[in-house]
Parts: structure tokens; sequence; C-alpha cells
């Protein structure tokens, strides 16, 4: 199911991407393709511009650990 959201003063496609998905790889061209004519508001959203944000199959976010010692 599809979630609507409004943007914040300076927000970005990718930020919104990683608040609400909690990643912006795979995402994000997900996130543009159901918003037509998003990518022509600009790299900063107008404030308050609802978006539509796509359900993912996989919601899980890519996590990837660094260890210092092995």
């Amino acid at each position: 199911m599809a979630t609507q959201v409004r943007a914040q003063q300076g927000d970005t496609v990718d930020l919104i991407c990683w608040r609400h998905y909690g990643r912006t790889g795979r995402v994000t061209e997900q996130v543009y393709a159901v918003n037509p004519g998003l990518c022509e508001l600009g790299p900063v959203l107008p404030h308050g511009h609802l978006i539509t944000l796509p359900a993912l199959a996989d919601s899980t976010p890519v996590t990837k650990t660094l260890q210092l010692w092995d």
C-alpha cells in the first residue's frame, strides 16, 4: 500500500526515502516513477508538496556492518 507524505522545508527525494525506508538505493527511482513531474520541481522540494511513496516488496533496510578488528 502506498503512503503519502508532505515535504518538509529543505527536503530532497533522497532524504524523504532515507527517512521513510531507511535507505535510498533502489527506492529513489521508484518514488520518481510513481510521482510524474517530481523531477521538474528541482533538487529541493517545495515545502508541503505531497509525495506518494510506493510499498516495496522488500522494505528491510540494507545495512552494512563495518568491523574494525577481526
